[in-house]
């Protein structure tokens, strides 16, 4: 069985089931900041806290939604490894987007993964659908969730 076919019929059995949970990222003010600086976006309701705690219904400094998706990155490291004969993953977009809770400053943030849907798309690709799930510890609502798109790349066979 080539690699690709091994990694078809893994990912297969998957389908539906939750396939990881990332550890926990705390999204401080600087973090916040650093993102707010990088983006260009220095939106008040992120960077300054005392006039958000004023003047806004979250108590304080919250995230940019595009920061808590960012992390999305960091949370798939800590669940995938790569299949065997994979050489790269790479971004291929989103299905399904909805920021659903503000992300406070100070909060922590994981991710949960479940496999949606795998698909061949050549002899060297997989497109993998992930449902993700970025929770806020202590919240019963989550940041966001996605159905996050991955092109799995791997060696063409000899």
């Amino acid at each position: 069985m080539s690699a690709i076919e091994s990694a078809m019929e893994k990912l297969t059995s998957q389908i539906g089931t939750e396939v990881g949970v990332s550890n926990w990222i705390t999204v401080d003010q600087a973090m916040i900041n650093a993102f707010a600086d990088v983006t260009h976006d220095q939106q008040w309701i992120h960077v300054d806290p005392e006039r958000a705690a004023r003047e806004t219904p979250f108590g304080g400094a919250i995230a940019h939604g595009f920061l808590s998706l960012s992390l999305a990155s960091r949370f798939a490291y800590d669940c995938f490894q790569p299949e065997p004969g994979q050489v790269m993953s790479i971004n291929y977009g989103f299905n399904k987007l909805r920021f659903l809770n503000p992300v406070k400053a100070g909060s922590r943030l994981r991710g949960r993964f479940t496999v949606n849907t795998v698909d061949q798309r050549s002899p060297t690709q997989i497109l993998r659908e992930t449902g993700l799930t970025v929770e806020i510890e202590g919240s019963d609502r989550p940041a966001l969730i996605a159905d996050w798109l991955g092109m799995m790349v791997f060696e063409p066979e000899s």
